[in-house]
Parts: structure tokens; sequence; C-alpha cells
């Protein structure tokens, strides 16, 4: 092929993007709009309002004492790092079955129809239903402490371990991993199915180990959408009200629920506080969000993500 008719061929492709970008936006503009509009708006008038700005109220004046207010509260370190604590303990252990399981399918049953609708089950069932699931199990007189205590296994409902409503978060836990597990393990088989086997052939006949294989492989391949992956459970998880409201204590809250209980406050003079964490939980989830997108861009310029 000479020069000229290679230039030819680039330039027609770079067309062929640019009108095929042009499209999906055209396509995708009303609703887009529409979003940026809601979303938008909502963010503007709750910023509004966390400055103080609250004309019903007789408050015009601009200021940040609503958000010192809110970082200078002893209990804001508290539920945030019970916050963290829920979304990165979800989101790593999550990863890891993920990773497993995700290598275990590749291997053993990739296309097979049955596991994919298994995995798929959880990620059709709501947050909510699942919590109340675990309420009804769990509970110290949910079904798994009756059960137990009528086989005379534990003395009685009462000695059942405190999973619900406890100190660790154990069923908020199970709730986050039961759900995230299959999102996080679809995105690694696609990259799984996409590497095909050539490379660990590759190291299986120069002698390298399964756990070396996988280390200097595998991994550096699922490492773009795996850290993407948990950078969106990261998100989902630290933004989430219904879970840790149904399943959380009274003290510590997790900052969705403490946001919410402010918010909803008969003193109308607590609502800006209350909108001022919602900000600031809006403000890590979308800094999460675009920090898991530039990984899926890094990935895609690779050529090792979905």
């Amino acid at each position: 092929m000479t020069s000229g008719s290679k230039h030819s061929a680039v330039t027609v492709a770079g067309t062929g993007r640019k009108t095929s970008s042009g499209r999906l936006l055209t396509l995708l503009g009303p609703a887009l709009c529409i979003i940026l509009l809601l979303f938008g708006g909502g963010l503007v008038l709750g910023l509004l309002q966390a400055l103080g700005h609250l004309p019903s109220q007789g408050f015009t004046v601009i200021n940040l004492q609503h958000f010192i207010n809110v970082l200078q509260d002893p209990d804001f370190g508290t539920s945030l790092i019970l916050t963290l604590y829920i979304s990165i303990t979800s989101t790593l252990v999550a990863a890891a079955i993920s990773v497993v399981l995700a290598l275990t399918l590749m291997r053993w049953a990739a296309d097979s129809r049955a596991v994919n609708f298994i995995l798929q089950v959880p990620l059709t069932v709501p947050h909510l239903v699942i919590a109340i699931s675990v309420i009804l199990l769990l509970a110290p007189t949910g079904l798994f402490s009756r059960l137990l205590s009528s086989l005379s296994i534990i003395p009685g409902p009462s000695a059942f371990p405190l999973l619900v409503n406890d100190g660790w978060g154990i069923g908020i836990l199970t709730v986050y991993i039961w759900k995230e597990v299959p999102f996080i393990t679809f995105m690694l088989l696609s990259v799984l199915k996409n590497m095909g086997t050539e490379l660990i052939e590759v190291g299986s006949t120069l002698n390298a180990s399964r756990f070396q294989r996988f280390t200097s492989i595998t991994l550096p391949i699922i490492a773009p959408s795996l850290g993407a992956a948990c950078l969106i459970v990261f998100a989902f998880t630290f933004g989430a009200f219904e879970v840790p409201y149904l399943l959380g204590r009274t003290y510590p809250l997790a900052l969705p629920v403490w946001a919410y209980k402010n918010y909803s406050d008969i003193d109308l003079l607590s609502r800006p506080e209350g909108i001022a964490i919602g900000l600031i939980i809006a403000a890590i989830v979308i800094f999460s969000i675009i920090l898991s997108q530039i990984l899926l861009h890094l990935g895609r310029k690779r050529g090792l993500t979905i």
C-alpha cells in the first residue's frame, strides 16, 4: 500500500469515527439534556441551600458556615470512618471473590447458561429486597436462629450471634458483597474472554507457575477493568442509603443516613447541613466514577478492557 493510500485510509477511518461519535451524541442528546437539567439543577439548588440561601426562612447571605459546622462536628469523622470501612471492606472482599470466581468460570464454565443465569439473579434484585431478606434470615429472631434453636444447636434464639445492627456491619457487608460480586465477575469475564489463552500457554511453556502466570500475565491484563469495577462499587456503597438505614446501628450513622436524618429533621435549619453532607458524599462519588472511567479509557487504549 502506498503512502497516499495509507493517508486516505486513515482519513476515512477518522472521518468515520467522527461521524459515529456525532450520531451518537445526536441520539443521546435529548436524554442527556434532561438528565443534566434535573441532576445539575438539583445539585445547584442543593448547593445554594447548603450555602445558607434560604429565602423562605429569611436567609439570603451565602457562606460556608453549614459546611464548617458539618466538618467540625465530632460525629462527622466517626460517620466518615464507618462509611469508608463499609465501602472499602465490601469492595475488597467482593473483588477478591470475583477474581477467583471469574478465573474458575473462565476455565470450567465460561459459556454455561446455567452459571450465567445464577450470576445474573443478584443483579436483578434491588438492594432493599436483599436487605429485608437478610433481616428475616440473620436477625436474632430470624429464620436461621429459630432453625438452629429448634435443632438444639444453640440454647435459644438469643444465643444467635448478632449479625444485624451490629458494630462490625456484618449484615450490611453481606448485602453488598452478595450484590456486587456478579457485577465485578461479569466485567472480569469479558476481559478474560477477549484475552484468550495464548499468553497463558506461553507462560506454561516457559515453566512459569500458576501463581506467576496470574501475577505476571492475568493480573496486569484485568487490572484496569478490576480497578474501574471496584471504584464503581465503592462509589455506590459509599453513597447508598437504604441498606445502612435498615441494617446499621443507631450510632454511629453512615454518612448517607446522617444526611437523611438532618434533612428530614423537623427543624428546617438542620436541612442545609443535611444537604451539605449529601454534597460531600456526591463529590466523593463523582470523583470515584471519573477515576473509574479514566481507568477504563486507559485499558481500552491498551486493548485490555471490555
